[in-house]
């Protein structure tokens, strides 16, 4: 069944607020009948809100009006996300009197109120699911678009299969990558040819163990496949290999599927905005220059319709390459910006595969644009006067 993801394009043809990224959502939230379907329903809204001194997560304006849907609707809402970036969220303007509701960490001050879901994936046989989550009748996932070192991309999904876990699963997820083996020391056992392995890496992600000086250890997330130590390292001494990457793909898919298993699918609404799209997530406490120019804002109900409708809409743009900070390097390859940016093995399209797999959604889709845009090379500009 084709799913229907509702689309505004950052674009405008006059200087109108009707023609502006916060009207096209309440355009879209209309086609979602959000305020019809919420009456009564306790309102789980996701959100990443950030850390530290980063400013590109989503704007309190959009978030008002999202919420103000709910209310209109009669519905009860509430925020959250992770409780170490809860704290502080009010210094980027995430308070109860700007957005109109509590802002809360997803699973209590201490990150201990959770329900446990048992399924075995890898490294991973327990789940442990926020309860703010799983105690609501109803979700808003309501995602920033942007970069992500572990999978390359970062939207509808991966904001709730992080977002929504307790620390110590969000971990379990990110291990995942070390789970099958890379490193095989009995084939190089010569510190000196070691430490030009990890000389070789110009990102860093290459290191000894601190555990172990005969081992090395891969930090996933700088690595961009690109080859360099595998010149260097004797035969069959190391592997970077596609299952590494991927497995943290397959399991944000699984924690995903379970989250939303916890609620009823007509009692989800995904929301994406794709503006000012940085290299890495916003958890990192700062905002970079956009990597991407602005692709707008989208809305559906099937998770993997939206985010391939935000993947398909930004992949034929152009990476800037004068924002890419120093420490990174885009490659000259085939795929989609974000694989150009951190890699051809975190490929952003993995995950929509593996939760298709797993009855979460369609990637076939039909894009609905809630307000075309024309261009209008005679339309006029209008001052509002002084009195």
């Amino acid at each position: 069944m084709t799913a229907k993801v509702f689309y505004g394009s950052p674009h405008q043809a006059r200087l109108s607020a009707d023609e502006t990224l916060p009207a096209k959502l309440d355009l879209i939230l209309n086609e979602l009948h959000l305020r019809d379907r919420v009456k009564d329903e306790l309102v789980c809204l996701k959100l990443h809100v950030g850390n530290n001194i980063g400013y590109s997560v989503i704007h309190p304006v959009f978030v008002r009006k999202v919420v103000q849907a709910i209310k209109d609707g009669g519905g009860k809402p509430f925020i959250v996300d992770v409780d170490w970036d809860v704290a502080g969220c009010e210094t980027r303007g995430y308070t109860n009197e700007v957005l109109g509701c509590p802002v809360f960490p997803a699973a209590g001050l201490k990150d201990t109120f959770y329900y446990e879901h048992e399924r075995e994936y890898k490294n991973i046989k327990t789940w442990k699911v926020a309860g703010m989550v799983q105690d609501a009748s109803f979700m808003v996932n309501f995602a920033h678009i942007k970069g992500h070192p572990s999978c390359g991309f970062g939207g509808v999904f991966k904001n709730i299969a992080l977002g929504c876990m307790v620390g110590e699963t969000r971990g379990k997820i990110h291990d995942t990558n070390h789970f099958d083996k890379y490193w095989f020391k009995e084939k190089c056992s010569d510190q000196a040819v070691m430490q030009k392995i990890v000389d070789s890496c110009p990102f860093g992600a290459i290191v000894f163990d601190k555990k172990d000086p005969n081992e090395l250890h891969l930090h996933f997330e700088p690595c961009n496949q690109c080859g360099r130590c595998l010149k260097v390292a004797p035969a069959g001494s190391l592997k970077i290999a596609p299952v590494n990457f991927h497995s943290f793909q397959e399991a944000c898919a699984i924690s995903t599927a379970i989250t939303l298993s916890t609620f009823a699918k007509e009692k989800v609404v995904h929301l994406a905005l794709a503006t000012h799209q940085t290299p890495v997530c916003d958890c990192f406490g700062f905002t970079g220059m956009p990597i991407l120019n602005d692709e707008g804002i989208f809305g559906g109900d099937d998770i993997v319709a939206v985010e391939k409708a935000v993947l398909d809409k930004t992949a034929n743009l152009p990476l800037l390459l004068e924002n890419i900070p120093d420490c990174m390097e885009a490659q000259d390859i085939e795929g989609h910006p974000y694989a150009k940016l951190h890699g051809p093995y975190k490929d952003p399209y993995l995950v929509l595969r593996y939760g298709e797999k797993l009855g979460l959604g369609s990637q076939d889709y039909e894009l609905v644009n809630v307000l075309p845009y024309e261009r209008k090379p005679t339309a006029g500009t209008y001052y509002i006067s002084a009195k």
